[in-house]
């Protein structure tokens, strides 16, 4: 049985301190596939995928249906989402830095999901750690476990990072720019990263970027935000191959500067 999980949002609408920030959103990602989420600063990808993780502010309204494999998430009491958070929907942000509490060591974070849930003993949440640093591509697991955030480099961040995020299999991954800060070489080795995991494990993939060259190689069918709403939808090769939105065409045309790997995947 998959583990893989299908979303599916219907008039999504969020508003904070007054301000509708959102508007209306409908969107769908079925159970196994890579969607994108693209967008300049502010249009809403990242509030759309708080809003679906239950991470709002407290005095943020929503309205609309978001449903997971057709369970309703809108008006469930945080206790619930929290559990839903560890064992249904994963979360990597942006900057491991600052996600990442840098007065614990790393693998006492990677496993935090798993012993919230199951009593563990010592020797058994080291040897998870070590197998969810493994599984992220950490090459010296001993040592990373052991060490505190500042004592690594930022890709070992995200990778330690996306370890926790991955700890309990959750059936819907969301990657909130998760590149962003690393050089390009880190950056490649994180998106196949993340194309392994989401295989191995069977998820669902959100990601989420303002880079059109990024999702290139990850994502199947995108969706472009654009102050608060979703402007165009399609499949990648189809939105790359012929924007039809301003807003669209921007970002091509900015992933294009520069960027060998969009080329490549136009001339396929």
């Amino acid at each position: 049985m998959t583990n893989a999980l299908s979303l599916e949002v219907k008039g999504l609408t969020v508003s904070i301190n007054g301000t509708e920030l959102l508007h209306g959103l409908d969107l769908s990602v079925q159970a196994g596939e890579s969607v994108g989420f693209i967008g300049g600063s502010g249009s809403g990808k990242t509030l759309t995928a708080l809003a679906i993780s239950g991470l709002l502010p407290e005095h943020a309204v929503v309205e609309g249906s978001i449903r997971l494999d057709g369970r309703e998430l809108v008006g469930l009491p945080e206790k619930e989402l929290a559990l839903i958070r560890g064992d249904l929907i994963g979360v990597v942000f942006q900057e491991p830095k600052t996600a990442l509490n840098p007065l614990r060591k790393l693998g006492k974070q990677i496993t935090e999901a798993l012993t919230t849930r199951y009593d563990l003993s010592k020797r058994e949440r080291r040897d998870a750690a070590l197998r969810l640093a493994s599984a992220a591509g950490l090459s010296d697991p001993e040592r990373i476990i052991d060490s505190y955030p500042h004592e690594v480099s930022g890709g070992q961040r995200q990778r330690a990072a996306i370890a926790a995020a991955i700890s309990a299999r959750p059936g819907l991954l969301f990657a909130d720019e998760p590149t962003t800060a690393l050089d390009v070489t880190v950056q490649q080795g994180v998106l196949e990263l993340f194309q392994r995991i989401t295989t191995e494990n069977e998820s669902t993939l959100v990601f989420i970027t303002h880079d059109l060259a990024v999702l290139s190689s990850v994502a199947d069918r995108l969706y472009v935000f654009d102050e608060g709403a979703i402007i165009e939808t399609g499949s990648t090769r189809d939105i790359i191959a012929s924007p039809q939105h301003p807003v669209t065409l921007r970002l091509l045309e900015a992933a294009r500067n520069g960027d060998d790997a969009l080329k490549r995947y136009e001339a396929m």
